[in-house]
């Protein structure tokens, strides 16, 4: 049993007893925010049955962190009863570390600072914006920014556009002024951003779950979305890109360890 309890076998309690225990006195100071799954769940309650409904299933747990909080972090995590994977610690400790759940065979990724699958998402001073969350903007950009989107990537961008508006801030928002800041400054953002949200349009229709409502409430975001980032003022830099277009790669592939 970790210092806060035992390791809940239920995703949402397990991410209940860590959030409660990030909130101890002893760990205010650490800027470490849920990301993946269970964020958008969180950040999500109205709506939060989608994932349900469309067969989202919980596979692990993830966070961001900053990699001035490294032993923090790994403090944290196996105080909570969790081992600490050393082997990804030397391989990858700059970016990512992986702690094993004893009990229940699961695993937390803990990813430093940034994402950087297909296209890097930096979280330096943003972090503080949202809790217990990254802000909903940088999660809609961590399934946008996947090339190869699948379907849980797809069903989690439904319910996040399903609960929350487009608009300027964080609170509750989604920030177009932050997807946008990417996509105007560099045109492989751009591009997949662009094609992904064209590909959740798409993908509306084969979600019988869904009420024409909720079709409607995500189509119009996107649309509104769409229309901010085409309408935003573009760098010279990514004009010069665009010009190239897809006769060069614009993004990186991701191994599966980092997935």
């Amino acid at each position: 049993m970790g210092a806060y309890g035992p390791i809940q076998e239920d995703f949402l309690a397990e991410r209940t007893r860590l959030l409660q225990a990030l909130e101890r006195p002893e760990n205010r100071g650490l800027s470490l925010r849920l990301i993946g799954a269970l964020a958008f769940r969180t950040h999500c309650p109205e709506h939060g049955q989608l994932q349900d409904a469309l067969g989202r299933v919980f596979t692990d747990i993830d966070f961001v962190g900053y990699s001035r909080d490294f032993q923090a972090i790994i403090r944290f995590l196996t105080d909570a009863g969790y081992d600490e994977d050393k082997m990804v610690t030397r391989l990858f400790g700059e970016g990512r570390l992986i702690f094993h759940d004893p009990s229940f065979g699961r695993h937390i990724d803990v990813f430093l600072d940034k994402l950087d699958f297909c296209h890097p998402l930096p979280f330096t001073g943003r972090l503080e914006a949202d809790w217990p969350t990254i802000p909903l903007a940088e999660l809609l950009l961590e399934k946008m920014q996947i090339v190869r989107i699948n379907e849980k990537d797809l069903i989690d961008t439904i319910m996040l556009l399903r609960e929350h508006p487009i608009g300027e801030s964080d609170d509750q928002t989604i920030s177009a002024r932050v997807i946008c800041r990417f996509a105007s400054s560099d045109w492989g953002w751009w591009r997949t951003l662009t094609t992904n949200l064209d590909t959740v349009v798409e993908g509306l229709g084969r979600y019988q779950q869904l009420s024409p409502e909720d079709v409607n409430v995500v189509t119009r975001r996107i649309e509104e979305l769409r229309a901010r980032i085409d309408a935003a003022p573009k760098s010279r830099r990514w004009k010069v890109r665009a010009a190239v277009g897809e006769r060069v790669k614009w993004y990186k592939d991701v191994e599966e360890l980092m997935r």
